[in-house]
């Protein structure tokens, strides 16, 4: 018997759920629709011109509705999807209820939140979402991008009890 330890049943079959090799396999078949859904985020993102540097600066100079446009839906269709979310009380694929948390009414971490993203936002010319379409695109500019989103990550990370949430 190798490493990976099976339990063989009764009848004399093994139980893959405590086999680490097919619980592997599972778990990549499993992400296999995130990634597909990820590729197409990318796609759609590229095509409508949302992680242009140039449409980006020109939202933050307020000289195109482009971007304001495309924010607006994006709000606008999450929205709705939360509305019938909760109408319609849709539950997981698992069946397990779909729930919301209340945020916290206090303006001022969102505002310096915010501030902060935004100052990153204009000062790079891309948003943190599409950085892996922009480095697949061929922007090579943008691993620099990747890199600070890892080590601002990592800095939250060491931070965050000190953090007022």
């Amino acid at each position: 018997m190798n490493s990976s330890s099976q339990i063989t049943s009764a009848e004399g079959g093994t139980n893959r759920a405590t086999n680490p090799s097919a619980r592997r396999l599972r778990t990549r078949v499993g992400l296999a629709p995130y990634l597909v859904a990820g590729i197409f985020f990318g796609f759609v993102a590229i095509k409508a011109e949302i992680i242009s540097w140039y449409r980006i600066q020109e939202m933050f100079r307020f000289q195109s509705f482009h971007m304001y446009g495309l924010i607006g839906s994006a709000v606008l269709v999450a929205a709705l999807s939360v509305w019938l979310i909760k109408r319609l009380e849709v539950r997981t694929i698992g069946g397990e209820e779909i729930t919301f948390t209340p945020k916290d009414p206090g303006w001022r971490r969102y505002l310096m939140g915010g501030t902060i993203f935004g100052i990153g936002w204009a000062l790079v010319g891309a948003c943190p979402g599409p950085i892996f379409a922009l480095i697949g695109s061929g922007i090579p500019a943008m691993l620099v991008v990747f890199v600070g989103a890892l080590l601002g990550t990592y800095l939250y990370g060491v931070v965050r009890r000190r953090l007022p949430h």
